[in-house]
């Protein structure tokens, strides 16, 4: 009971393009895919993701907070009263 002609033309055999060479076949609606990124140039996929963080969260929550012992800051001396 499904209706007919309602449905868009599917490539099988669609090509995945990034920066101008193919990369994968998959299916899809269209028969070409352009991507900036893949799992091939991915810094996460190929092990070259740095993760920065100059100032810990933990650190500066706790800081905040007055949690750690040694920060000096104005909730520490408070609790020093």
């Amino acid at each position: 009971m499904a209706k007919s002609d309602i449905h868009p033309k599917w490539y099988p055999e669609a090509k995945v393009y990034c920066n101008g060479q193919v990369v994968m076949t998959v299916g899809s609606t269209k028969p070409e895919l352009h991507v900036d990124v893949w799992s091939g140039n991915h810094p996460f996929f190929t092990g070259t993701q740095k993760i920065i963080d100059t100032e810990g969260r933990v650190e500066r929550f706790m800081r905040k907070y007055g949690m750690m012992e040694n920060t000096g800051g104005a909730a520490a001396k408070s609790k020093e009263k």
